[in-house]
C-alpha cells in the first residue's frame, strides 16, 4: 500500500490519517465541511466560540502518540489545562459530589465517598480493584476494537467471564457499591460517551476508573482548535487534505474499493479507502453504485444504533467560578429515565443534562467578562423517537434553560447574550449521522460481542473503518484506539 484515503475529519479520521502518513503511506484525508473536527466543529456566534466536541479529555496519552511517531512532542503543539474537579455531580435537593482532579485526586474521591455513603467506603475501593484488574488484562482494547472473527472470541472468552463482561456497567458498579447515588456518580461516565450504563458491558464502567487515574483536560482553544492543531500535524508530515468537498462516491472494481469521487468532481484512485463518515452513509450513499453498498445498509438499519442528543449553546454576561468546567445535572430517577431513552424512545420531562462551561477554565473563548456554556441532554433518536424537532426544539430549549436558572444562575434569561440550539435532525442533516445518533452503533454486550462492522469490510478487501463505525458505541478514546488497531492492520496486511 503506497496512497491511501481517509474519509471524514473527525478526531478518529484524523487520528488514523496521521498514523498512516507517519508510517510513509501517502495519504489524502477528505472532510465535507470546511474545517476538519468533524462533530466537533466550532460554531462561532457573537465573539464566543463554542465547541461542540468533548467536554474535556482524559487520553492525552494516546493523543501524544500520534506526534511521537514522527519524533515530535504535542506538548510544542498543545497547551493543556486541568480540568479540577475532573466532574461535579448534582441533585435536584442541591447535594452534589465532586470528583477532583489534581494531584491527591484519588485520596479526595475517597473522602467524598465517605461524605455520601460511608457503609460504601470498602465496596468503593474492590470497585477500583476490580477495575484495574480488567484494564491491565487488555478490557479496554477488546471493548473498544471489537471482533467479528471466532477465534478471537474464543481466546478472549476467559477475559470476558474472569472480569464477568456479561453484566452490564451499572450491574458490576452495582454489585460493589449500594448507595444509589454513588453509582449514578460512577455510572455517568460511561453516559457521557452516549452509552446506557444499563445495558452496555460491565468493562463500560472502567471509564471512572480512568478519569480518575489521567484526569482531565481542556486544549487551550477548545476542541476544535486541537483537531485545527492535528490537520496542521498531518499537512506537516506531508499529508494532503481536501475541506469542503463531501466524498460521492467509492468506485470498486472487483473486490476492491478502486477510487474516491468528490462532488467537485476531484476523482483519484488509491490503495486503499478508510471510512470514519457514518457507517449507513458510507455503505447506502457512496457506495451506492456496488449491490453490496444497498445489502450492507439493510443489514445495519436492522442494527440498535445509540440515542442522540440536543444540545443548547448560550453565551452570558459575567462569571461564574463557582460553576466547574463539568457538571452533571441529574434528576430524582435515574433507571427509569434511561429505560425512556434508550428502550421505550419517549421525550420525558426531566433529564440529564450535561452542563460544559469551559471559560472558567479557558477564558479565551469567550468574550471578556462574558461566560460560554453548553447544555446536552441525550434524547432518543429519530428511529425512536420521530416528533418534529423544529416544534419540539423552542419547547426542549426553554426547558433546559429554565433548569439551569433554577438551579445554578437565577437571572439566566437577564444575561444572555446568545444562545442556540442543535437537534438530532441537526445532527442527520449535518453530518449524514443516522437517525441522529452522535455515537454510532449502540453499545449493547451483544453488538460488543459481535459488533455490526468490522475493522474492514469483508468483501471489499481494501475498505477499511474507523470511529464509531468500527465498535459498538463511539466517544473521543474509542476513536484514537480504533485509528491506532485499523492503521496497525492496514499497514501489516500490505507489507
Amino acid at each position: 500500500m503506497t496512497r491511501a484515503c481517509v474519509i471524514g475529519a473527525g478526531f478518529g479520521g484524523l487520528a488514523l490519517a496521521i498514523r498512516l502518513q507517519s508510517s510513509g503511506v501517502e495519504t489524502v484525508l477528505i472532510e465535507a465541511r470546511d474545517v476538519a473536527g468533524g462533530q466537533s466543529a466550532p460554531r462561532e456566534r457573537s465573539g464566543f466560540r463554542f465547541d461542540s466536541g468533548p467536554a474535556a479529555l482524559s487520553d492525552r496519552v494516546g493523543l501524544a502518540e500520534l506526534w511521537q511517531l514522527s519524533g515530535k512532542d504535542i506538548e510544542d503543539d498543545v497547551t493543556w489545562l486541568p480540568v479540577d474537579p475532573i466532574r461535579r455531580v448534582s441533585w435536584p435537593d442541591g447535594s452534589q459530589f465532586d470528583i477532583p482532579g489534581g494531584e491527591g485526586a484519588e485520596a479526595a474521591v475517597r473522602r467524598e465517598v465517605a461524605r455520601i455513603s460511608p457503609d460504601d467506603a470498602a465496596g468503593y475501593e474492590n470497585f477500583l480493584r476490580w477495575a484495574d484488574h480488567a484494564r491491565r488484562d487488555g478490557a479496554v482494547p477488546w471493548l473498544v476494537a471489537g471482533t467479528k472473527e471466532i477465534g478471537a472470541l474464543v481466546h478472549a472468552a476467559p477475559m470476558l467471564v474472569r472480569h464477568q463482561a456479561w453484566r452490564s456497567a451499572y450491574g458490576i458498579i452495582a454489585s460493589y457499591v449500594k448507595n444509589e447515588r454513588l453509582r449514578e456518580v460512577i455510572a455517568v461516565s460511561a453516559l457521557a460517551e452516549g452509552i446506557n450504563p444499563m445495558a452496555a458491558s460491565a468493562f463500560h464502567a472502567l471509564q471512572h476508573r480512568q478519569e480518575l487515574l489521567g484526569g482531565r483536560s481542556w486544549p487551550k482553544g477548545g476542541m476544535a482548535k486541537l483537531a485545527d492543531t492535528m490537520a496542521a500535524h498531518f499537512t506537516g508530515l506531508g499529508g494532503r487534505i481536501v475541506l469542503h468537498d463531501p466524498v460521492l462516491h467509492i468506485h470498486t472494481l472487483g473486490d476492491r474499493a478502486s477510487e474516491v469521487e468528490c462532488v467537485s468532481g476531484w476523482r483519484e484512485r488509491f490503495d486503499a479507502v478508510a471510512s470514519s463518515a457514518d457507517a449507513i452513509h458510507t455503505y447506502r450513499d457512496l457506495l451506492a453504485s456496488n449491490p453490496r453498498g444497498a445489502e450492507v445498509a439493510r443489514d445495519l438499519r436492522r442494527r440498535s444504533f445509540a440515542p442522540s442528543q440536543f444540545t443548547v449553546y448560550f453565551g452570558l454576561e459575567g462569571s461564574w467560578p463557582g460553576i466547574p468546567h463539568d457538571s452533571v445535572l441529574l434528576p430524582m430517577r435515574f433507571k427509569p429515565l434511561m429505560d425512556d431513552i434508550f428502550e421505550h424512545g419517549v421525550l420525558p420531562r426531566d433529564f440529564v443534562m450535561f452542563l460544559n462551561h469551559p471559560s472558567v477554565t479557558d477564558p479565551s473563548v469567550a468574550p471578556r467578562g462574558k461566560s460560554l456554556f453548553r447544555a446536552t441532554i441525550p434524547v432518543a433518536n429519530q428511529a425512536r423517537l420521530p416528533i418534529d424537532w423544529d416544534q419540539a426544539g423552542p419547547l426542549i430549549e426553554r426547558r433546559i434553560l429554565d433548569e439551569v436558572g433554577r438551579r445554578l444562575i437565577h437571572d439566566i434569561d437577564d444575561r444572555i447574550v446568545v444562545k442556540f440550539h442543535t437537534s438530532p435532525r441537526d445532527l442527520a442533516l449535518d453530518y449524514n449521522a443516522w437517525a441522529g445518533s452522535t455515537a454510532g452503533f449502540e453499545a449493547t454486550m451483544a453488538q460488543a460481542l459481535w459488533p455490526p462492522l468490522g475493522a474492514r469490510d469483508a468483501k471489499l478487501r481494501n475498505l477499511w473503518f474507523a470511529g464509531a463505525n468500527a465498535q459498538p458505541g463511539g466517544g473521543f478514546a474509542g476513536a484514537l484506539v480504533s485509528a491506532r488497531m485499523v492503521a496497525k492492520r492496514m499497514i501489516e496486511e500490505t507489507r
